[in-house]
């Protein structure tokens, strides 16, 4: 049952990061935008049941609640942090995931996965950091010929400057390998 070391804001005002003291993935993230997405989820199944709560994002050792902009934090954070409290910490199954979602990129070509693998250190080194800085992430979703489609996690879902500002940094930073690639946000 992880304790909740410290909450933080996050650029988008909509949404808290709990940083935790224990685990709740061992590097598995998990993303819901809604209650239906969230129904086998017993962690995000519970916060969704809560009033206002409109997005829910965890990895490791955090949790990113975003709401609809209705609810006073202050009081909402009190409500929110009681499933967070109760979930169970990281277990074997997290590590199966990881295993499941690596084999995926298995059906590109090893052209392909040699592109990704490149993009994705990339992305490690010099922006995922930041967006987890403040409660978010970016998830590669696939890569077809020039086209590299990524999704925004967490609090950076819906952050406007994401989906904007973000995205062409994004961009210009990756074609400083890839001069052609373009980034689409889904």
């Amino acid at each position: 049952m992880p304790k909740i070391a410290e909450i933080e804001g996050t650029p988008n005002r909509n949404a808290l990061k709990f940083v935790l003291k224990e685990p709740l993935t061992w590097g598995v993230t998990r993303s819901y935008d809604n209650a239906e997405q969230a129904q086998d989820d017993p962690l995000a199944a519970a916060l969704f049941d809560i009033d206002h709560v409109t997005n829910v994002f965890y990895v490791d050792r955090w949790i990113t609640v975003t709401q609809d902009g209705g609810a006073d934090w202050q009081d909402l954070a009190r409500e929110v942090a009681d499933p967070i409290r109760a979930a169970p910490a990281a277990d074997a199954h997290s590590a199966a995931t990881v295993a499941t979602a690596t084999a995926e990129i298995a059906g590109l070509s090893p052209e392909d996965r040699q592109r990704l693998e490149i993009i994705n250190s990339l992305l490690d080194e010099e922006v995922r950091p930041y967006l987890q800085n403040d409660g978010g992430d970016l998830h590669v979703l696939g890569l077809e010929g020039n086209r590299l489609s990524v999704h925004y996690q967490g609090a950076c879902g819906t952050c406007p400057s994401s989906i904007s500002g973000t995205l062409r940094g994004i961009q210009n930073m990756l074609r400083s390998i890839e001069p052609d690639l373009e980034v689409i946000a889904v």
